[in-house]
């Protein structure tokens, strides 16, 4: 039976001390009223990462990395490696988000390299995928997710590849005023599993596959309903322990 996973994503958003009491009361409230059998994750800034580690109850939430680097160390400043990551105590870490690929250039051939990395040393990645608006509008989007499967994942072996997370982040829905429905929703993902089904066979099944668009508490329970939907990749909502938690509940 496949995880079900909500993974806060902070991006660049809360202050050192902000993080970590956001940290304890998401843990207060996960402890007191979150879904048992879901597996809570969350992102903050790498300079939160040790001490949320520390924070929160390690049984019931983990702690992931929002990014890291396709070398172990080295001259290569200001960057985070994977080794970093596992050191200060982080499970996951986040790849291929929307984000990274629009304004910092990140290519389905980098993060080839950035998901072996992370496998090195221990860390679940969980791998984004999706289309913008006008790959969604010129119906090349289930291309462009096949494109970027196909070309970070697929030589993978299968011991690897059980290890790795998936999350369908419809671009277009992002910031735009589109909504994708769940309908959409469970479309794309069921798409993402059949090709994973093709190529590594029965482990397609046990794939967590997340949504990463615009989730929220009051949609959470009718995207959590699809089959192929395992979870969701949580921006905005993941900032407030209250929202991040009615999420978590979806389930």
């Amino acid at each position: 039976m496949r995880q079900k996973i909500v993974a806060g994503n902070w991006k660049m958003n809360k202050t050192y001390q902000e993080g970590i009491d956001l940290a304890i009361e998401i843990d207060k409230l996960v402890a007191e009223k979150g879904n048992k059998n879901v597996t809570v994750v969350v992102s903050p800034p790498f300079t939160h990462i040790a001490e949320v580690n520390k924070v929160v109850n390690n049984d019931r939430i983990s702690v992931a990395g929002q990014n890291c680097a396709t070398e172990t160390s080295g001259a290569y400043t200001g960057e985070i490696s994977a080794e970093m990551l596992w050191s200060a105590g982080a499970d996951y870490v986040i790849l291929g988000h929307s984000e990274r690929r629009s304004y910092y250039g990140e290519t389905n051939e980098l993060l080839k390299a950035k998901i072996r990395k992370a496998l090195e040393f221990n860390l679940t990645p969980i791998y984004c995928v999706g289309e913008v608006l006008e790959e969604r509008e010129a119906n090349k989007h289930f291309d462009v997710i096949k494109e970027q499967l196909e070309t970070v994942l697929f030589d993978l072996d299968k011991e690897d590849f059980e290890k790795v997370v998936i999350a369908y982040e419809p671009v277009w829905a992002i910031g735009t005023g589109k909504t994708a429905s769940a309908a959409q929703a469970q479309e794309i993902h069921k798409f993402i599993r059949d090709l994973l089904a093709k190529k590594f066979g029965g482990l397609a099944q046990n794939t967590s596959i997340l949504y990463g668009g615009s989730c929220k508490p009051s949609n959470a329970k009718e995207l959590f309903a699809n089959p192929d939907v395992d979870g969701g990749l949580i921006g905005g909502a993941a900032l407030t322990a209250e929202d991040f938690l009615g999420i978590i509940n979806g389930f």
